[in-house]
């Protein structure tokens, strides 16, 4: 991958060369030519098309942010609420991931959410206990994000 972003820039550098301008559009339209040049030449590198990690990335900084919301709105409407309703738990999940910065990433964003927290990792087990501030309708949507969280996380390790 580091190759292949590294090929990409002494792309666009050239590319500025070539033309005798030194200005952002020059060099983004030869970063744009280097980008189709190894996209078509993707069979030859060892690694995957560094772009497809990258969208990766950006596209579980997206779920990240669609959970923050999501969730941020049921917390807010429970604590909203004329009379608190209640029932904290914690509840014991298993996670696919094995490396452990998977799992920390994956205990940090589903802390970062609101309305749960993860209080304990057993990475050996892949087990995490989680709290979460009304165990009865947290539950499900926990165990959603945990799930769309780890298939991100994979897409981007893969």
């Amino acid at each position: 991958m580091t190759l292949q972003i590294l090929i990409n820039l002494t792309i666009g550098l050239v590319w500025m060369l070539l033309h005798e301008k030194w200005d952002p559009e020059t060099f983004i339209v030869g970063y744009l030519v280097g980008l189709l040049f190894i996209f078509f030449l993707r069979r030859f590198f060892p690694t995957p098309f560094y772009m497809r990690r990258l969208w990766a990335i950006l596209r579980l900084f997206y779920l990240f942010n669609l959970e923050l919301f999501k969730s941020t709105i049921v917390v807010a409407r429970q604590v909203t609420r004329p009379r608190l309703n209640i029932e904290p738990g914690i509840f014991k999940v298993e996670t696919k991931l094995t490396k452990d910065w998977e799992i920390t990433l994956l205990s940090g964003l589903i802390t970062l959410t609101p309305g749960s927290v993860v209080m304990e990792i057993i990475p050996q087990e892949g087990i995490m206990y989680i709290h979460a501030m009304d165990a009865t309708e947290f539950m499900g949507s926990i165990m959603e994000s945990k799930r769309v969280f780890e298939n991100a996380i994979l897409e981007v390790t893969s």
